[in-house]
């Protein structure tokens, strides 16, 4: 019988305000269950790697609907579920999510938050039972355990952080959250930054991505690679009132690294650099590493598993994009709704006579082909998608089911179970050609020379030189990563996202900036009574 985690309350963790250190009934006695080294971590540790994906709404990182995905990708210049008459309104959900509506009633909203403070809690509740049962465990034993729940704690503090602001910080199971103080950004991402650097010496300096003991895992690239992350956004992460118009500079925040003050460019650089050195190195061709079996890949770092027989992680977003005809040439069904942006298309310079080369591996259009032969739509004409005839409501339109590109950048799994949810492929979270321009961009805003990191992620998919500028990284950025989940977390570091772009085209109520966080979820407020709402958002009436 497989352990129950002592805090599985269900209460307790779908509101994150009851009372942490509740036995939930039936759980087995925690004296049966731990009587090994093995049994600690089998059951403390590795069983919270069950939640980084998911088969339901808002659950997982990567490969369900309505949450941590959709929030950072549907909300940006990079993709758009339109209104395809009586397809796709959902109440209005999809369109208020790219017109930047939402509001904090949100259920979706809500649904996303207490995802990610569970996989807290059970992380706080891990490093409980770790110590508890420390005479159980070697010195080593007790030191990488704790490393490995502390790293795997601060990536869900990661995405709390970037996508609510300013939040409850627990750190440990006594932690009452109906009465948690609220922590500020800056607080939380000081907290992240700590734990990961002083977690990661003890992780393991494994590949996580490649199959065996440390498949899946927190090892020490992955950790590298957060931490690049937080140096690239040090200065809104640091910044404690984000609608003052007022924004620290990198160059004059510091962090101190193995002896080094480093400013925030510079730590981004040693991070990237760290990951470099452990072997990590482009794939020769871009699309293998999006193949149906990419376990193999030298390029992707952090990857959510997927096995259609041992887990039930789905990856839906194939599904979720494609016409119902082209779902049926490949097998599956479809449900004809996620494209690109018209700002998407055109930085790959869909319609001119200098198309990147990347186009083909992350978007299907026009006439759409199957094994070489023409998908046709029930009245025998060719199905042709028509990425230059998107609008936010295609009610209206000639092209309301064929409007837009749609995504094409994992591998079809002519295998895959579920309609084509349930692929073979890795979902991939962090990959090799983000360290390089991340390194290319924190290069760049520190007054250096940047071509070479920028170029090489170019001219791996043949693509010409560019000059690093800023510009052109970011145009680069969404080339390279397209569907990939980090545009929303681009805009803001470039301070674009509460700004009029593509279809977005009224921003005034979002002057502020205050929609470059969510708000705080109502009824997470109804149970916490002494938390405040992100500014700009109603405080919901006492």
């Amino acid at each position: 019988m497989r352990y129950i985690p002592r805090l599985l309350l269900f209460v307790a963790i779908l509101t994150f305000y009851s009372c942490l250190n509740e036995h939930s009934k039936g759980s087995l006695d925690e004296d049966q269950v731990f009587t090994s080294a093995k049994d600690v971590y089998v059951n403390a540790v590795a069983t919270l790697y069950n939640y980084i994906g998911g088969n339901a709404d808002s659950q997982g990182l990567q490969g369900t609907y309505r949450g941590v995905y959709d929030y950072n990708t549907l909300t940006s210049d990079e993709a758009i579920i339109p209104v395809r008459g009586g397809d796709w309104y959902d109440g209005g959900f999809w369109e208020n999510l790219y017109l930047h509506r939402w509001t904090a009633d949100d259920q979706s909203l809500y649904d996303t938050w207490k995802y990610l403070y569970k996989v807290v809690v059970f992380c706080n509740d891990a490093l409980r039972i770790i110590d508890k049962k420390r005479d159980l465990l070697t010195e080593s034993q007790y030191t990488s355990y704790q490393a490995e729940v502390r790293a795997l704690r601060a990536l869900f503090y990661f995405y709390i952080m970037d996508m609510f602001g300013n939040v409850p910080l627990a750190t440990s199971t006594i932690d009452n959250m109906k009465d948690s103080k609220q922590s500020s950004r800056p607080e939380v991402f000081n907290f992240i930054v700590k734990e990961l650097q002083e977690a990661e010496p003890f992780l393991p300096k494994e590949h996580s991505n490649l199959e065996g003991a440390y498949y899946g895992r927190v090892t020490q690239p992955v950790a590298d690679f957060l931490l690049a992350k937080l140096m690239l956004n040090a200065e809104v992460y640091t910044d404690a009132d984000w609608t003052d118009n007022q924004r620290p500079n990198g160059t004059n925040i510091f962090f101190t690294i193995d002896g080094q003050q480093l400013n925030a460019w510079q730590a981004c650089q040693y991070y990237c650099d760290k990951i470099t050195a452990d072997g990590y190195t482009l794939a020769s061709d871009y699309s293998s590493n999006f193949a149906v079996h990419n376990e193999t890949s030298v390029e992707n770092i952090f990857v959510i598993p997927m096995n259609k027989i041992l887990y039930k992680n789905q990856f839906q977003y194939l599904f979720r994009s494609r016409h119902y005809a082209h779902g049926g040439a490949v097998g599956t069904s479809s449900e004809n709704g996620a494209c690109a942006t018209l700002t998407a298309v055109r930085t790959f310079g869909y319609g001119t006579s200098q198309v990147d080369k990347r186009y083909t591996a992350n978007l299907y259009s026009d006439t759409v082909r199957v094994d070489g032969k023409i998908v046709r739509l029930e009245d025998g004409e060719p199905l042709v998608y028509m990425p230059l005839a998107v609008e936010v409501n295609l009610t209206n339109s000639p092209f309301i089911k064929t409007a837009g590109a749609r995504m094409a950048k994992y591998e079809v799994d002519r295998n895959a179970y579920n309609d084509g949810k349930s692929p073979d492929n890795d979902i991939v979270l962090f990959r090799y050609a983000d360290v390089l321009l991340m390194k290319a961009e924190a290069k760049a805003r520190n007054g250096e020379v940047a071509d070479n990191e920028l170029n090489a992620v170019r001219q791996r998919s043949g693509m010409g030189y560019r000059q690093a500028t800023l510009d052109n990284i970011l145009a680069e950025r969404l080339m390279e990563l397209m569907w990939e989940g980090w545009r929303r977390n681009d805009l803001i570091r470039y301070d674009l996202f509460h700004r009029v772009y593509d279809q977005k085209t009224n921003s005034t109520g979002e002057a502020d900036r205050h929609t470059i966080v969510f708000p705080i979820p109502t009824r997470v407020m109804a149970l916490n009574k002494s938390l405040k709402q992100n500014k700009g958002y109603r405080q919901p009436l006492s």
